[in-house]
């Protein structure tokens, strides 16, 4: 019998691409996932996937559930949502301020779908760039915070919403232009482009540079844009999540190369206080977000 669940592990392993990313995704494990697989598979005689490697392959079948399930999805989310608005009426203010600035390209659209579902919700982005963006929760200064940090504190609630990996970007005719990734003494005689926050803020800086010694120049603006025309005009380098500088690569405006054999990997969670991630609201904002960040986003995987 079709179930829900099903649904779900689906249209994980649909934009995960592997049993291993999508357990995750579903919190299942990879031998629970096959098992749901298999239960799919005699009960329609068709086979779901197939196998290449570490990565899978929907069949059509499996297609044709995941667009079922994305509709079913979406009226559930629907019905909970108006389930939630009959149980109290919602209202209030959703304040959002941004640890990670090259959200703004994702987040704008999603806060666009999250008015017309909650109207009676106002939203407010805190501008500006914060040294201490969590400490904004604590002096209730703004309602949920985007960005990668996940230290344990009291009172805080770490909401996983994906993984990406941070790349290096340069102008094209860089004379590192063609080794396949960076290492860190490939940029100690650059200029690092970065935006005006903290160095323990900068995973390059933080988890790179720092532990092999390397302190390159530094500068700074308020900009995703404005980064990556310096960086065009050959003012120095920067790293950027790959979603984030996708299209300027694919025009051919600036280059990306890994960091590190294995790349620079990093998270991004919303982070609130516990009684703000009861609120219904909330909760529908934070589920959009990862719904539509992994349809759209290129390159995200689930949080590991």
């Amino acid at each position: 019998m079709l179930e829900v669940r099903h649904l779900r592990t689906l249209i994980a392993l649909a934009e995960a691409g592997t049993v291993s990313r999508a357990a995750e995704r579903v919190h299942l494990t990879q031998s629970a996932l096959s098992h749901q697989l298999k239960a799919l598979e005699s009960h329609y005689g068709l086979a779901m996937v197939k196998r290449h490697g570490q990565s899978v392959q929907l069949t059509e079948p499996a297609r044709r559930l995941v667009a079922l399930g994305h509709t079913v999805m979406n009226e559930l989310q629907t019905a909970e949502r108006d389930l939630a608005k009959l149980a109290r009426k919602p209202t209030g203010t959703l304040r959002i301020a941004l640890e990670c600035h090259t959200c703004f390209d994702w987040l704008m659209p999603i806060m666009d779908a999250f008015r017309k579902h909650w109207p009676e919700v106002e939203l407010d982005l805190v501008s500006g760039f914060h040294p201490n963006p969590l400490a904004l929760l604590a002096d209730n200064k703004t309602d949920l915070v985007i960005g990668s940090e996940n230290k344990a504190r009291r009172g805080i609630v770490y909401h996983p919403l994906f993984r990406f990996e941070v790349l290096a970007v340069m102008p094209t005719d860089h004379r590192l232009k063609t080794k396949r990734y960076l290492a860190a003494g490939d940029f100690a005689k650059e200029t690092l482009i970065t935006y005006p926050v903290p160095e323990e803020r900068i995973d390059l800086i933080r988890r790179v540079l720092k532990p092999a010694k390397i302190h390159p120049r530094r500068r700074t603006t308020e900009l995703t844009v404005a980064i990556l025309q310096l960086v065009a005009s050959r003012r120095g380098v920067a790293a950027l999540p790959n979603w984030g500088i996708k299209n300027y690569v694919d025009y051919g405006y600036v280059i990306a190369r890994r960091i590190g054999k294995n790349g620079l990997w990093s998270n991004l969670y919303g982070a609130t206080t516990g009684e703000v991630a009861r609120l219904p609201f909330v909760r529908d904002f934070l589920e959009t977000a990862r719904r539509e960040c992994f349809a759209k986003l290129d390159g995200v995987v689930p949080v590991q």
